[in-house]
């Protein structure tokens, strides 16, 4: 058994004007907009497929009021690209952000509804990402994140130092997943997290009883009688565990 990342899980006050700016800002489609979610895909895009992960919008009334624990890098190609690529996203109403990042190479933006995100200087580690280079996501201990992340997808462990961890699909396509030591402790419910899926024909209960052998905790955040299972892992971060593929969400 094993589950993948194929989704992030993001609120919004307006989700679908969250969607369109995410859909733009990458080069993607919103590929469905109802009263339940706004998703988020590559154009032609066979989901799941380790190549992306998709952005799933849900409409929350509460604004964003700290800063997040989870943020996505965006990838460019060279000096002039990311230049573009920050005015681009500027005049689709992102904003400059200042988290105390000082002088770096990379650009910080928010986005409409002020969510944090990098535009990165080029690197020769996301030449082959796609537009969204990392999910990375703040945390006390990058090795122990490492390890159950690792054991909780079939994703490869790459670089693990006491200040970085990062993962990426088995296939070695698409995004990583990385982990980022960062001193400040989670305040709240996560405004972005990630969603697993595991894969068609495998046992919804028993991967989730996997995921809680490994340390992952049940979370009840009002969700009532669902299909999927909302879990922390060992730090606290929500995630959810979706139904295997076929079966209802």
């Amino acid at each position: 058994m094993a589950t993948r990342l194929v989704q992030i899980s993001v609120k919004a006050q307006d989700k679908s004007a969250l969607g369109r700016f995410w859909a733009e800002a990458l080069g993607w489609e919103v590929t469905a907009d109802n009263s339940d979610e706004t998703n988020v895909e590559p154009k032609g895009f066979e989901y799941p497929n380790a190549t992306a992960v998709c952005i799933d919008v849900l409409t929350v009334p509460a604004p964003k009021t700290v800063k997040n624990r989870v943020h996505l890098d965006l990838a460019t190609t060279s000096a002039e690209h990311q230049a573009e690529l920050t005015a681009r996203l500027r005049a689709l109403g992102a904003t400059p952000a200042d988290i105390g990042q000082g002088d770096v190479p990379w650009t910080v933006l928010a986005d409409p509804e002020g969510n944090e995100f990098c535009v990165l200087e080029p690197r020769d580690l996301y030449r082959d990402t796609g537009p969204m280079a990392a999910v990375v996501v703040d945390c006390v201990d990058p090795r122990a994140m490492a390890r159950f992340w690792g054991e909780a997808m079939d994703w490869v462990v790459h670089e693990v130092t006491d200040d970085t961890a990062s993962l990426r699909s088995a296939e070695g396509v698409g995004p990583y997943l990385e982990f980022l030591r960062v001193d400040d402790a989670k305040s709240g419910l996560n405004r972005i997290h990630v969603d697993l899926r595991p894969y068609a024909g495998d046992d919804h209960a028993a991967e989730a009883d996997r995921l809680r052998a490994l340390g992952a905790t049940d979370l009840d955040i009002g969700q009532g009688d669902v299909p999927w299972t909302v879990f922390t892992d060992p730090e606290g971060n929500e995630f959810c565990l979706l139904t295997p593929l076929g079966s209802a969400k």
